[in-house]
């Protein structure tokens, strides 16, 4: 009997085939995304030591109260926003996008856009 590729399986291959060729250090770490069906998740990875840098979310304490009467997209954009001005803080400039196997809009593109806005460069 044949297994059903869920669309969660197809992400996670997707993920993982663009995982060999992106990777953090520490003079350039990974961006990495994970979008939920309700909320957005982003990190900065040094992959060299294992460790997250600076990581955001929009279910953030801090960010809670501006998320407030604002839509996924929008949510995303501040996530976006918070995440680079925390890595501008630890002296984080430059960072290599890992879009975590989702597709370059919506959301993500949303998070990207705001993170590019407040200084990120990728």
């Amino acid at each position: 009997m044949a297994k059903k590729k869920t669309r969660a399986v197809a992400r996670k291959r997707r993920h993982l085939r663009v995982r060999r060729n992106i990777f953090g250090t520490a003079e350039k770490p990974r961006l990495n995304v994970y979008r939920s069906l309700n909320q957005i998740y982003v990190q900065v990875i040094d992959d060299n030591k294992g460790h997250t840098l600076v990581s955001a979310s929009s279910i953030d304490g801090d960010l809670r109260k501006k998320m407030k009467g604002k839509n996924k997209q929008e949510q995303a954009k501040l996530v976006g926003e918070a995440v680079a001005e925390r890595a501008k803080k630890k002296g984080i400039k430059v960072v290599v996008f890992d879009r975590g196997g989702y597709k370059y809009i919506g959301r993500v593109a949303a998070l990207a856009e705001g993170a590019r806005e407040k200084g990120l460069q990728f």
